[in-house]
């Protein structure tokens, strides 16, 4: 089940919400485990089978560890064994076809391939569940004895397949003290609508535009440089909106819950460098890297250059294959490997002191990071590069087409609102709201509510006619 369907909006967030408010405080938790694996067993049962063998696996480990730590007794097997059970159901489901696919290419082997589906959400969820375990381990948090609790900060619905990835010690009070305000049930409203809003009407419009260029790459038909441009600013802009937008229903619906999740974006597209736009982009599954893997392996305090590189190397390739199992997706993280490892050894771009050459490297900065996009996008490497060419102009393709013509005035004014939006420019105006006094700072909250609304019904309207709805983070 997808925030943005009818059945979510229409029956099961609303009989969600009703019943959780007039059940009594204790039996919450229990009622939202309930709703939330019927959320993610909608599509295909079986794979709640999946989900509470994840828990159970997880919470035994947990609680074995912690036995073992008050007896003063090594507990680091276990953690191994924990990880380990954790990793190979993820390689069995995401990467086992992925693997059988480069042996049979390189030993010219006849391994048959298997039928397994991969689980929605499973990179999230078993992320959580092995930061839970790790987390015990260290002593960061306190073992919950409970393990329908556990199972709940496993497979909470709103932040379920897409993110952002909760650590247990953001949420480890709010499971059984959390109170609800009247501002928490506001905002979490308002947050609601804003990414329901960028994800229908913004990301969804863009994907039109994305997925008719990299369809006639597909189909090896004429593209012009203008509409291979077009195509993968779309497609920028379709991944932002449709990413962020979704974290922020998700944040959302915690906050009407209760729940206070962290960020997930702050503008990416204005970094000034890639180590910035990794601060900014997809920021729980970057912090989970850091503080499970790179600092665990030294960080950046280390002896040598050599071991920074190393462990540069380790985050950057494993964030490549954590978003899918192709090697359009390994050598789009060892791109950024590459790239941030550059800006540490040459200290980019600290070391320019003009403006015109800080400016000039964050333009850099976003030209590298849509170029990634077209390796995230490209089904296989070969298409990649094809697309590559012709933005570049390399495939003696015409300048401008009738393609760019007709979806600039049929998608331009949608265009135009996903490219403001990119820039903090929400925040501005909120800012200067702020010196509003009397009638007038009334007025502007009227009318901020009359433009939520506004919004929402109009995304709402899209939803109803059936438009084009897909949703790229769903299998990750």
């Amino acid at each position: 089940m997808l925030f943005t369907t009818t059945v979510f909006l229409l029956v099961f967030f609303p009989l969600t919400l009703l019943i959780y408010f007039v059940i009594p405080k204790g039996a919450r938790n229990y009622w939202l485990l309930l709703m939330s694996l019927l959320f993610y067993g909608w599509g295909e049962p079986f794979f709640v089978l999946i989900m509470i063998g994840s828990v159970i696996w997880n919470y035994s480990f947990a609680f074995l560890i912690d036995m073992r730590r008050k007896k003063n007794y090594n507990s680091k097997f276990l953690l191994i064994i924990g990880m380990a059970g954790n990793l190979s159901v993820l390689f069995i489901y995401k990467y086992l076809n992925f693997a059988i696919e480069n042996i049979n290419y390189l030993f010219s082997a006849s391994i048959i391939q298997t039928q397994i589906i991969l689980p929605i959400g499973i990179s999230f969820f078993s992320f959580q569940a092995m930061s839970y375990v790790i987390d015990v381990y260290r002593g960061d948090v306190k073992v919950q004895k409970n393990p329908l609790f556990v199972a709940l900060y496993i497979s909470f619905f709103p932040q379920l397949i897409a993110g952002p990835i909760v650590r247990y010690s953001t949420i480890e009070d709010q499971i059984q003290t959390r109170v609800i305000t009247g501002e928490d049930v506001s905002e979490g409203v308002k947050r609601f609508m804003l990414g329901f809003f960028k994800k229908v009407l913004l990301a969804n419009n863009m994907a039109i535009i994305a997925d008719k260029a990299f369809l006639l790459i597909d189909t090896q038909s004429e593209i012009s440089i203008s509409f291979a441009w077009l195509g993968i600013i779309s497609y920028t802009l379709q991944i932002f909106y449709d990413f962020s937008g979704y974290s922020e229903m998700a944040i959302g619906i915690g906050r009407i819950f209760g729940f206070h999740f962290l960020e997930n974006f702050d503008y990416p597209y204005i970094a000034k460098s890639i180590t910035e736009f990794w601060r900014r982009w997809h920021m729980s599954l970057g912090t989970w890297f850091r503080d499970y893997v790179y600092f665990p392996l030294g960080g950046s305090r280390v002896g040598s250059k050599a071991i920074l590189m190393r462990n540069l190397f380790v985050v950057w390739f494993l964030t490549g294959v954590w978003h899918g199992a192709s090697w359009n997706f390994v050598i789009w993280g060892l791109l950024y490997f590459v790239l941030i490892a550059l800006e540490k050894l040459l200290n980019i771009p600290n070391r320019f002191h003009k403006q015109t050459a800080r400016i000039g490297y964050q333009v850099f900065t976003l030209l590298a990071v849509m170029f990634g996009w077209v390796l995230f996008r490209a089904p296989t490497l070969d298409q990649a590069t094809i697309y590559l060419s012709h933005l570049l102009g390399r495939a003696n393709n015409s300048f401008l087409d009738g393609n760019t013509l007709f979806y600039l005035r049929e998608y331009g004014w949608f265009l135009l609102a996903a490219l403001v939006f990119c820039a903090p420019v929400a925040g501005v105006v909120m800012r200067a709201s702020q010196s509003l006094r009397g009638w007038s700072h009334y007025l502007y909250d009227a009318m901020k509510i009359a433009v939520y609304i506004g919004l929402f019904m109009f995304a709402l309207s899209y939803l109803v006619m059936d438009a084009y709805n897909p949703f790229i983070y769903f299998n990750f």
